[in-house]
């Protein structure tokens, strides 16, 4: 199972971000969570198939349609101890 953690900066809080990744996400079987952070980017672990990691991956650089992406610092990371997808907070 390959892991990351994602900080997405930008215009990424208030647009539905978090909603529209844990859809993303579950439709490509991968487990994990993101929450808001309070300097306003957005904290995602994102774990599955190499594959599916990779695709959320480059779908979260455009997020959804109000979101504006600046950046996104990728981290290899541990996968989560739960299955599914959660928003958190």
């Amino acid at each position: 199972m390959n892991a990351k953690r994602l900080v997405i900066t930008g215009r990424v809080q208030g647009v539905g971000y978090r909603a529209w990744m844990t859809h993303k996400a579950t439709e490509l079987g991968l487990s994990g969570w993101v929450r808001n952070r309070p300097d306003g980017s957005v904290d995602a672990l994102i774990a599955g198939d190499v594959a599916s990691v990779e695709e959320l991956s480059r779908l979260c650089r455009r997020g959804p349609r109000l979101a504006e992406v600046s950046s996104i610092d990728e981290d290899l990371a541990d996968p989560p101890e739960e299955p599914g997808f959660h928003q958190v907070g």
